[in-house]
C-alpha cells in the first residue's frame, strides 16, 4: 500500500468505493476488498449501505485501526444540531464508535458554511471522527471552509479521472496541504476503450483500469476510490503497486483531460465548477 499524508494522518492512497452497492452484495464486496488488501473504505449517508460496510469491517478480523473508514453527511443535515445528530447516526448505522474521516457530501446553499464547519469541528472534538473534510467543493469553497475551521481539513473528494482536467484545483490543494480524493476514477468505464490508455496498458502488461489508477495515485496528494460490483475487478483494481508509469506515460494520460470532461452533476447541489 502507498499513503498520502494529510492533516497529520497517513491515508491509504487506494480505497474501495461503495456508491450504488447495496445489501448483502455490498457486504460481500467490502469483505472481498479487505481480503485482497484494501485498507480504506468509502461510504456515505446517502448510499444507504453503512450497516453493510460496518458489518464487513467488523467481520474482517482486522483491528479497527487497520482500516481507514470515510463516510459523508448529506446537505439536508448541515444545520448544526442536525449535523451532530447525523454524525452520531452514522456511527450507529456502521456499528462503530468512530470513523476516520467525516466529509460534507456537497455544498449547501441553505446553511451558512461557518455554522456547518463549526459543528463539524465539534463532532471531531467529541471523538466521533479523527479527521474532517469536504466533498464536491470548489477551491474558493474549500478555502472558506478552512478559514473558519479550527482543525486542518484533510481532503476534498471530487470527480477526477483522465478525461476531466482538475489541474487547477489540484495545484491549489497541494499548496494548502490538502489531499484530493478522486471519485469516479475510471470515468464510468470509459477508460477501458481509450486508445491512449490502452497503449500505455499494453506496454506495461496491465489493464486500462490499472494504468488509470496508477496514474492517479502516482500524482502527489491524490487518493483514488474505485467502485466495482464485480468481485473479480476488486482484486484487479488493487493490483497497481508493482509498477510505475514514466513521465511520458503520465503526460500522455494527462493530455486526455479537458475542463468539459465532467460526468457527475447533482441538481440543486453542484456548485459553479468554473471556480474550481
Amino acid at each position: 500500500m502507498e499513503y498520502v499524508e494529510a492533516a497529520g494522518a497517513r491515508i491509504p492512497a487506494l480505497g474501495f468505493g461503495t456508491w450504488q452497492l447495496e445489501g448483502d452484495a455490498c457486504r460481500r464486496l467490502v469483505e472481498r476488498a479487505l481480503e485482497v488488501g484494501y485498507r480504506h473504505v468509502d461510504t456515505a449517508e446517502a448510499y444507504g449501505n453503512e450497516a453493510e460496510v460496518g458489518a464487513a469491517i467488523q467481520g474482517s478480523g482486522l483491528r479497527r485501526d487497520e482500516v481507514f473508514l470515510t463516510t459523508k453527511i448529506w446537505p439536508d443535515n448541515f444545520a448544526p444540531a442536525k449535523l451532530k445528530h447525523a454524525a452520531a447516526d452514522r456511527l450507529h448505522r456502521l456499528g462503530l464508535d468512530r470513523v476516520d474521516l467525516l466529509l460534507l457530501h456537497w455544498p449547501s446553499p441553505d446553511v451558512p458554511l461557518q455554522d456547518t464547519i463549526e459543528a463539524l469541528n465539534d463532532v471531531k472534538d467529541m471523538g466521533l471522527t479523527r479527521l474532517i473534510g469536504v466533498s464536491n467543493f470548489t477551491a474558493p469553497m474549500v478555502e472558506a471552509a478552512q478559514t473558519v475551521s479550527r482543525a486542518q481539513l484533510a481532503t476534498n473528494q471530487v470527480e477526477y479521472h483522465p478525461f476531466l482536467d482538475q489541474s487547477r484545483l489540484l495545484q491549489w490543494m497541494r499548496a494548502k496541504y490538502l489531499a484530493l480524493t478522486a471519485y469516479c476514477p475510471l470515468a464510468r468505464g470509459k477508460v477501458v476503450d481509450d486508445p491512449v490508455i490502452k497503449g500505455v496498458a499494453d506496454r506495461h502488461g496491465k489493464t486500462p483500469a490499472q494504468v488509470t489508477l496508477r496514474w492517479l495515485i502516482q500524482q502527489p496528494g491524490v487518493i483514488a476510490i474505485p467502485r466495482t460490483s464485480n468481485p473479480a475487478r476488486v482484486a484487479e483494481n488493487f493490483d497497481v503497486f508493482d509498477f510505475a508509469l514514466d513521465d511520458a506515460d503520465m503526460t500522455a494520460i494527462s493530455g486526455l483531460g479537458t475542463r468539459a470532461g465532467r460526468m457527475v452533476e447533482v441538481e440543486g447541489h453542484s456548485p459553479d465548477w468554473e471556480e474550481a
